[in-house]
C-alpha cells in the first residue's frame, strides 16, 4: 500500500520530485526519464507509468534551464520510438499464444480488447493516435505486433507517433509551464492532463457499452 501512495505522490508532485532527481543526478537524470518512458511504451506491464505528465513537466524543467531541450527530446523520442518498438516484437513472438487466453496474469484482457476495437476503428492511424491516450498507448504496439501490420508499415508510424507526441507535449510544457498561474497550480495542470488524456479512452469505453 505504501508503495501505491508514493507512487501517486510521484505522479502528482512530478515538479518536486523531478527537480529532486535533477539535483541529485545532474545530467544522469536523462537516463532515468529514458528509462521511465521506455517502460511505459515498451512494456504491457508498466501502463501505469507517467507519460503525458512527464515530457510536460521535463519541458517545463527545460525552460527553467534545468535540463537541456535538445537532449531531453532526442532521449525522450529515442525512448518513446524504442519502446513501441520493443513492444511489437513481444507481441508478434509472444502475443499469438496469449491473445485468445483470459488466463493470462501479467496481461490485462480489458486493455487488451479495448486496444483491439482501436485498431478495427482506426487501422494503422492507432498506432499515431494511441501516442496520446494512456493505457492503449502501451498496448497498441503489443496488438500490432500480433499481426495486425507488418513491421515495415507499423516502423513508419511508430517514429510518426513517437515524434508527435515527444515534441508536442514536451514543447506545451517548455513555452506554458512557467506561466506563473500554471507554476503555482503545477499539482491541477497534471491532474487536468491525466484526465484530458484518459479521456477518450472513457468516451470510446461509454459508448461503446451505450452501443452494446
Amino acid at each position: 500500500m505504501s508503495y501505491i501512495l508514493k507512487f501517486f505522490d510521484f505522479l502528482l508532485h512530478l515538479d518536486v520530485h523531478l527537480d529532486t532527481l535533477i539535483q541529485t543526478h545532474g545530467s544522469w537524470v536523462h537516463g532515468i526519464l529514458f528509462v521511465i518512458v521506455f517502460c511505459e511504451t515498451g512494456f504491457v506491464v508498466t501502463p501505469f507509468l507517467p507519460g503525458d505528465s512527464l515530457l510536460f513537466a521535463v519541458g517545463t524543467f527545460a525552460a527553467r534551464g534545468s535540463l537541456d531541450l535538445i537532449t531531453a527530446l532526442v532521449v525522450l523520442s529515442a525512448a518513446a520510438i524504442l519502446g513501441d518498438t520493443v513492444n511489437y516484437w513481444i507481441g508478434h513472438f509472444v502475443g499469438p499464444r496469449v491473445f485468445h487466453r483470459d488466463d493470462v496474469r501479467w496481461l490485462n484482457r480489458k486493455h487488451l480488447d479495448r486496444t483491439h476495437e482501436f485498431f478495427e476503428k482506426y487501422g494503422a492511424k492507432t498506432i499515431i493516435l494511441a501516442r496520446f491516450v494512456p493505457i492503449v498507448r502501451t498496448f497498441a504496439p503489443f496488438v500490432a505486433g500480433i499481426g495486425a501490420m507488418t513491421y515495415g508499415k507499423f516502423l513508419l508510424y511508430n517514429v510518426v507517433g513517437g515524434l508527435l507526441w515527444v515534441l508536442s507535449i514536451t514543447l506545451a510544457g517548455y513555452f506554458f509551464g512557467n506561466i506563473p498561474v500554471v507554476r503555482r497550480h503545477f499539482t491541477l495542470v497534471i491532474i487536468g492532463i491525466i484526465v484530458v488524456s484518459v479521456l477518450p479512452a472513457i468516451t470510446e469505453t461509454l459508448r461503446h457499452r451505450r452501443k452494446s
